[in-house]
């Protein structure tokens, strides 16, 4: 009796002394926006070095704002041989490229440029003729990864925006499973990727999705729970131009035409399994309109997607797919 007393004993001092999960929170600039990552560990260990060094190799793989990148170097036709980050992110491209049959293409830089929506400033104005021009050299179909170097042709430029931030939360979410932590939410810039649960809620990641206030204020449309999800948000409201007749037009240029896209939708949040893909998909959503993403959507089980659009009363509404829920 004295024996199991003691084994008993045992066993509770060994409970008491587990250590409980600690909720860390790190918190910094990248991208041109800011990322917050929370997450459980039971070390308290902070990775803030370790974020730091990963988002300097993204940015020096494929940031178009560095004269330095390799994707900079690429689009000056300097022969280089790309790293697995750009390479991932070309396949994911190439994919959403095939499925949106080229509304998502990341050749269309120049023309991002040309409407000053990226990374370089253009000083003149764009005419037909300047737009027509630029438009022979957009399409992915004709930039091709061989082994580790990117052939393409020479006046095609290659901007990786609309991706590569949903693949920066990717990153440091995997890097955060490779330390076992169980628990997490990696935020860059709205773009998210939950693992697990909010242990000191016990539910997982509450997150929201803002309203579409073009005067910059910030407000939540909905809340959502995201669990072993990512879900990226793509909007017009904060970068758009407005013509003499009181237009808004975003800053998501029309492959097809190489225009802004004049549209109604406010707002895409997409989830899918990595975030690298919701960016993609929610930039290309943004720019399809309403009845294609419909259409698409139906042959896309494993996306689900919410829309804040502005109907024709200049009301605001909401349309759901594929069963995304909200609060």
């Amino acid at each position: 009796m004295k024996k199991y007393i003691l084994v008993f004993l045992i066993f509770s001092v060994c409970l008491s002394c587990q250590k409980q999960p600690e909720l860390l929170k790190v918190s910094g600039p990248v991208f041109g926006t800011s990322y917050s990552v929370q997450y459980y560990d039971v070390d308290g260990v902070s990775y803030t070095q370790q974020f730091d060094s990963l988002f300097t190799v993204i940015n020096t793989s494929m940031s178009n704002y560095q004269s330095d990148s390799d994707i900079s170097k690429l689009n000056r036709n300097e022969v280089i041989e790309v790293d697995k980050h750009f390479k991932t992110v070309f396949k994911g491209a190439k994919q959403i490229y095939r499925e949106t049959e080229g509304v998502f293409d990341p050749t269309i830089g120049q023309l991002v440029n040309g409407w000053n929506f990226g990374s370089e400033t253009s000083k003149t104005a764009l005419d037909s003729i300047k737009v027509d021009s630029l438009m022979r050299f957009v399409g992915l179909n004709r930039v091709g990864l061989v082994n580790n170097t990117i052939k393409k042709p020479e006046a095609s430029f290659i901007d990786f925006n609309a991706i590569a931030k949903g693949y920066g939360v990717d990153v440091i979410a995997d890097f955060l499973e490779s330390k076992k932590i169980k628990n997490y939410l990696v935020d860059i810039g709205g773009e998210l990727r939950a693992k697990g649960i909010n242990i000191n809620k016990n539910k997982g990641w509450t997150v929201g999705i803002e309203n579409p206030n073009f005067d910059g204020s910030q407000s939540y449309n909905k809340t959502l729970v995201l669990e072993d999800k990512a879900m990226a948000t793509s909007g017009t409201y904060r970068k758009f131009k407005i013509d003499k007749f009181g237009n808004k037009y975003a800053h998501i240029i029309n492959t097809k035409t190489g225009y802004p896209s004049k549209t109604n939708i406010l707002s895409v949040s997409v989830i899918a399994d990595n975030c690298m893909m919701a960016d993609g998909y929610a930039t290309a959503f943004q720019a399809m309109g309403i009845k294609k993403v419909d259409n698409f959507m139906a042959k896309h089980p494993e996306l689900q997607a919410y829309l804040i659009f502005e109907n024709d009363k200049n009301q605001l509404e909401t349309l759901v797919f594929n069963g995304f829920k909200t609060n």
